[in-house]
């Protein structure tokens, strides 16, 4: 039996924007790995599962998921995880991995296929698209991420607040995801660029504990490391942008 891994988004955090084809995968599948920072935690990922998976299936997987300054403890965390599901794979055949977001933005999935395809040739990987936190604070929040001819630009500002104000100075609208903990330095930015009366964060999206600021609001940090911001771009008429 051909060995198949699938990537299955289980959106920002509300159980409710699941897809159907991503919930018929958790299903089907003979084990959901969940990724978590160590075992006995229930992360993001797993509690959205519980919603609509048995329980019995799911397998925590550790990953060093905010390890960023020790790269050789990075590196070794995504061998043993990968060790693991290469473990599993081999004993049930499909293993879905559950990712919060989308499994191709941003996601942990990608390391692990990555791993998982060097050890195991005949792999197959596949992905289920998921509901990404901006299209959920843009709906929450009535912004329009994109009109006409914009462009719409995501930043991680684990890159740098530098590579955010270069994306709040050009003309479309900009997100902005991983800020946090770098709550003050995107605040400046925006009120360098002049983006600050507009822009909407939010976060820990469908939890308990949902934060949803409106335009304008200021940013008080730090916030939690999966913090969302919506800066859009500038629209004085209907149809402008065409």
């Amino acid at each position: 039996m051909t060995p198949r891994l699938v990537g299955v988004g289980m959106g920002p955090g509300d159980p409710e924007l699941v897809t159907v084809k991503a919930v018929r995968v958790l299903r089907e599948a003979d084990v959901v790995v969940v990724p978590v920072l160590d075992s006995g935690e229930t992360g993001r990922a797993e509690a959205t599962v519980l919603h609509h998976a048995d329980a019995v299936k799911i397998e925590r997987v550790v990953f060093a998921l905010n390890e960023r300054e020790d790269r050789a403890r990075r590196e070794a965390a995504w061998d043993a995880a990968g060790a693991r599901v290469a473990e599993l794979l081999g004993e049930h055949g499909t293993v879905a991995f559950a990712t919060i977001g989308d499994p191709n933005v941003y996601s942990t999935f990608t390391y692990l296929a990555q791993t998982l395809t060097a050890l195991l040739p005949d792999l197959l990987v596949e992905t289920v698209p998921g509901i990404t936190a901006m299209q959920d604070l843009a709906a929450r929040s009535g912004t329009v991420l994109a009109e006409g001819t914009e462009p719409l630009t995501l930043v991680p500002v684990t890159a740098g607040s530098a590579v955010l104000r270069e994306a709040l100075a050009g003309p479309g609208t900009v997100v902005a995801y991983k800020f946090g903990r770098l709550a003050q330095q995107v605040a400046a930015a925006l009120e360098q660029t002049g983006r600050a009366r507009d822009a909407v964060w939010g976060a820990s999206l469908g939890l308990h504990d949902e934060q949803i600021q409106p335009a304008g609001h200021p940013l008080d940090g730090p916030l939690p490391y999966l913090s969302t911001l919506i800066a859009p771009a500038t629209r004085t008429t209907r149809g402008g942008k065409l």
